[in-house]
């Protein structure tokens, strides 16, 4: 056992001698109390310890002590539905008996060792096994079965099998060579889990919510950011994926984020009802908590563990859709720890591996073909909170996450004054993933999508050049036909763009509905324009009751909405295509 006495406290770091042998990333115990650190630098006999715990009362001579291992977490049944600290701790355990705080130098596993699970093996004596292969079964919700898998880097032959009720620190399957395959097994958090091959980001992660599904979509395995200021909506919209997006499993990251915003994802998140299932959304949920009030350098943990958490359900061959909110509060702690260390600062003090930082965190997304011998695909997306200061985007966090990630959902302040939401502005964002979906679209959906799209995109930045002519003249000066091009625009802000995250019809939007949506919008803009070369006039247009039953197309429920709208096309065709020239 490898032991050093504290030499130097600085905040959350703190500085060990007589530590020559210790590795880098070891965890260690830091004190009387053994708080939770991380050797997060070496230099001769003395290491550099980030403690996951509040230091205050720490004295200089105290023992460290190395467990010479990294930071690891526990995988496997009884992940879902949990709510764990940063470290893997779980939070309700810890408030059940020891109260609302977190004891320092609390130790306490993140599964429960005593729980016994019904396992199902799928393997018999005399079967090759390699890493990945699935041995058995968990029924762990009512709605996700657990795949207990070979752990990577282990083969052999099956001697024995095991079945029936199982602890997670059970064997159930022993090996020829005598290796044990155990129904837990841990991963250390900095190290991403292997794969077979990494796949072509051409899937679509279908949301609900038509201005990412339509015009920014997400594909499975991809990445994406929503930046934004103070009321923009980061943490609804987060939310709204959570509950809405094509996924089997949701982690939930709350990184550095204010109690009160943390304290209502615990408490409506256990509430939800899954749309899909009928049962509650937290049945495929796995909850990191880590607030603002908490020690700072965990917010750097709990990222970690989050996504080794997410890897481990993507390898049984499950979409997995992580949620981090907010990363900026990861990289302000990582700001924070530099300084402790006396690194040269990088822009905005921030340290100047920062890019690297974020770039070996979301390059653990993807979508994989998993280890084994039956071949499975799996998934981990991405999505990032980003919270600029003052709303400003070219702030180092939101700069050198927008240079890794694929999708870029820029969050408008002034939408937000004006209560549109999803306060995604059309004009600064943008998806690379765009071209990889068409294909999937015009399959599964329609190869017009494409056209449509792109007409409503000119007609939206076709508005936004003649909204600075209208502030100067007003809107009665225009041409007729700029007059049409702003009260379409019009129609796909506030009756296409606009979603209510809490309406039992509009907070979920299938991709049919979208289509016929945004194609009845692109119709009545065609047979305007075609009206308008014949001589009438917009008024005219107006008059008729279209205007008013586009306005409700996000009401109609969702299996009946297809053939209302194309009745509403075709009775737009003809009747504006009616009207007499004045």
């Amino acid at each position: 056992m490898l032991e050093g006495t504290i030499q130097r406290i600085t905040g959350p770091v703190v500085e060990a001698k007589d530590m020559r042998g210790a590795r880098m990333y070891d965890v260690v115990h830091v004190g009387d109390l053994g708080l939770l650190g991380e050797i997060i630098r070496l230099d001769g006999d003395t290491a550099i310890v980030q403690v996951y715990e509040d230091t205050s009362g720490l004295r200089v001579g105290e023992k460290v002590i190395s467990t010479e291992s990294p930071l690891l977490v526990e995988l496997g049944p009884g992940l879902l539905s949990s709510i764990f600290d940063g470290v893997q701790r779980p939070l309700p355990e810890i408030s059940k008996d020891f109260g609302p705080f977190i004891v320092r130098g609390l130790r306490i596993s993140g599964l429960d060792h005593e729980k016994k699970w019904k396992f199902s093996s799928k393997v018999k004596k005399g079967d090759k096994v390699e890493g990945g292969d699935i041995v058995g079964i968990v029924k762990e919700t009512k709605t996700i079965e657990h795949r207990i898998m070979v752990p990577p880097n282990v083969r052999g032959t099956v001697d024995k099998v095991f079945q029936g009720e199982l602890t997670v620190d059970d064997t159930v399957a022993v090996l020829e060579d005598g290796g044990e395959i155990k129904m837990m097994q841990t991963w250390p958090v900095r190290l991403a889990r292997p794969n077979q091959q990494k796949l072509d980001p051409e899937v679509p992660l279908i949301t609900g919510q038509r201005v990412v599904d339509t015009f920014f979509p997400l594909t499975k395995g991809g990445t994406a950011i929503i930046p934004g200021g103070f009321g923009t909506g980061k943490t609804v919209a987060e939310q709204t994926f959570a509950k809405w997006a094509d996924a089997n499993i949701i982690v939930y990251v709350g990184c550095g984020e204010r109690g009160n915003e943390m304290c209502e994802v615990l408490t409506e998140f256990p509430e939800l009802m899954d749309p899909r299932t009928e049962t509650p959304l937290m049945e495929r949920t796995i909850l990191v908590a880590n607030t603002s009030n908490m020690p700072v350098a965990a917010r750097e943990a709990s990222i970690y563990t989050g996504v080794t958490i997410a890897e481990y359900y993507r390898d049984m061959g499950y979409d997995v859709a992580l949620m981090a909110d907010s990363t900026s509060r990861w990289g302000e702690a990582l700001r924070e720890v530099s300084g402790r260390l006396e690194e040269m600062p990088g822009e905005e003090g921030y340290p100047a591996y920062l890019a690297t930082r974020l770039a070996k965190f979301y390059e653990r997304a993807g979508r994989v073909i998993c280890l084994g011998s039956d071949q499975r695909i799996g998934s981990v997306s991405i999505i990032g909170a980003v919270s600029p200061p003052g709303g400003d985007f070219s702030e180092p966090m939101t700069q050198n996450s927008l240079r890794i990630t694929g999708a870029f959902w820029a969050l408008d302040t002034a939408l937000a004054y004006r209560r549109h939401f999803p306060a995604i502005n059309w004009i600064k964002s943008y998806s690379l993933y765009q071209n990889r979906v068409e294909d999937w679209y015009a399959e599964q959906l329609s190869p017009e999508l494409r056209e449509l799209r792109n007409k409503a995109m000119s007609l939206l930045q076709k508005e936004s050049e003649l909204q600075e002519i209208v502030q100067l003249v007003g809107p009665d000066a225009l041409p007729e036909a700029d007059k049409i091009v702003l009260e379409v625009a019009r129609m796909l802000r506030e009756d296409y763009l606009q979603q209510f995250a809490f309406d039992e019809i509009d907070g979920f939007c299938p991709l049919e509905k979208q289509f016929w949506m945004l194609k009845t919008i692109v119709s009545f803009y065609e047979a305007t324009v075609k009206a308008h070369q014949k001589g009438v006039v917009l008024r005219q247009v107006l008059d008729l009751p279209f205007k008013g039953e586009i306005a409700r197309l996000k009401s109609l429920l969702h299996d009946q909405a297809a053939d209302q709208m194309k009745d509403l096309i075709g009775r737009m065709d003809e009747e504006i295509a009616a009207i007499e020239v004045v």
